[in-house]
């Protein structure tokens, strides 16, 4: 069984940055590809970002291209999304979910929620005007 456990969410005003963290239990050496999504109150998952079980391929959703950023280190089993430029509008859950181990996906693919195997139980981030 894989967990993941989301982190560093909190309170910022409009403007400010958050780094989020994504922690993922399982023994290293075990890559998986990893996604971001959110979800506000009374609306359906958004996919946010995304990145390749070995970190060479990223996404990210129009709304957050240019403000937002995910990596990974693999010898921590972490990925982050740095959150720069923050905006009222990016107030939601974000949750980080992992792909099958090893796994390539189309670029579709890390769009769509059903990709995507474990999440964790998210972590809120709310930006303030």
């Amino acid at each position: 069984q894989v967990h993941l456990i989301e982190s560093g969410g909190g309170l910022v005003q409009a403007g400010g940055s958050l780094r989020l963290s994504c922690a993922i239990s399982e023994p290293i050496g075990t890559s998986r590809a990893i996604g971001w999504f959110r979800q506000g109150p009374g609306k359906d998952r958004q996919f946010v970002s995304a990145i390749s079980w070995r970190g060479g391929t990223t996404h990210y959703a129009d709304s957050v291209q240019g403000r937002f950023t995910i990596s990974r280190d693999n010898d921590k089993n972490t990925v982050y999304l740095q959150m720069n430029s923050l905006k009222p509008e990016d107030t939601a859950v974000y949750l980080c979910a992992a792909g099958d181990s090893r796994t390539y996906y189309t670029t579709d693919a890390y769009y769509r929620p059903r990709t995507y195997l474990y999440w964790g139980p998210g972590t809120q981030v709310t930006v303030s005007s």
